[in-house]
């Protein structure tokens, strides 16, 4: 099943506080639900509101991945280099190949990492001048059918601004995270 992301814009945390227990309050769970703030310490007092947590905020996965790919590149050029070059007929054979190329995969992963710390998720550039005038992002990501509880839902608000559609996470990570947060809280109270 898949899902799609409506974002919306405003700039009253307790607007969306009301807008999220309501979406709620209809069988829109919690990990569907995000709000995307550099007001963090007004979020923290909203206590319902489901906040981009900051690891998210940064471009580390999508980076990493990048990276990733460079570094296989270079894993399959580096092998590919010394096999052409005859260099692995040598008596130190394929080891110092091998061991570059994994190397070279590391690091190339890791400096992706490192520069997705460093910059903001791509998912969410579109929105840092909002950000930075300090309005507020909130996001669902419904599935088929649920549109209908949310335009009922943002008919109660006129304050909020819709902003567009566009890809939501995966279904399954939706479903996980729920059943997570309902396994520790029900579990673990």
């Amino acid at each position: 099943m898949k899902l799609k992301r409506y974002f919306f814009i405003s700039d009253d945390l307790d607007d969306l506080e009301r807008l999220e227990e309501e979406l709620e309050a209809v069988g829109v769970v919690t990990p569907q639900i995000h709000v995307l703030t550099l007001d963090d310490s007004g979020a923290e007092n909203h206590h319902n509101l489901h906040q981009v947590t900051a690891l998210m905020k940064r471009d580390i996965v999508h980076s990493t991945m990048i990276g990733a790919i460079i570094g296989a590149c270079a894993f399959v050029f580096v092998l590919l280099l010394a096999y052409l070059a005859g260099w692995t007929d040598t008596p130190a054979g394929w080891v110092p190949f091998v061991f570059l190329a994994i190397v070279l995969l590391g690091f190339f992963t890791w400096e992706g990492g490192l520069r997705g710390i460093e910059s903001p998720n791509v998912h969410f550039e579109r929105f840092q001048k909002v950000l930075e005038d300090k309005r507020h992002v909130f996001f669902v990501d419904l599935e088929p059918g649920q549109e209908k509880i949310l335009k009922q839902a943002t008919k109660n608000h006129p304050s909020l601004q819709a902003a567009g559609v566009g890809p939501a996470a995966p279904h399954w990570v939706v479903f996980w995270q729920h059943r997570m947060k309902r396994f520790f809280t029900q579990t673990f109270p």
